[in-house]
């Protein structure tokens, strides 16, 4: 059975950094996209980073482009999201995704797997 842990959020201030994991279990990481979507109050989920696992192709949502990176432990079958230089604006729960592709998907829609989420609250 899949099953995806993510952990990592908090508080943090403006310009900070939070590292989060997403702990993946019950397949091979190998043929399979996961991506960090993100939803706020009010607000849509947004993708915020994508990695194809098959290739190492990674895809990044416009407003996080340059800040946050996407990075894979295989040992650890764990994929981490670094967020540098944190806006307010980046306060959402954040979820990690994962769907049996050899190609990036972008909508949430397409993902079949979801973690819980994890908070990130970036204030003064």
């Amino acid at each position: 059975q899949v099953h995806l842990v993510e952990s990592g959020g908090g508080l943090v201030q403006p310009g900070g950094s939070l590292r989060l994991s997403c702990v993946a279990s019950g397949f091979t990481l190998d043929t399979y996209v996961i991506a960090w979507f993100r939803q706020a109050p009010g607000k849509e989920r947004e993708g915020v980073s994508f990695l194809s696992l098959s290739d190492g192709k990674t895809s990044y949502g416009d407003s996080v482009k340059g800040r946050f990176t996407v990075s894979r432990d295989n040992g650890k079958n764990t994929i981490y999201l670094q967020m540098n230089m944190l806006k307010p604006e980046d306060t959402a729960v954040y979820y990690c995704a994962a769907v049996f592709s050899s190609f990036i998907q972008f909508p949430d829609w397409a993902y079949d797997y979801w973690g819980q989420g994890t908070q990130v609250t970036v204030s003064s």
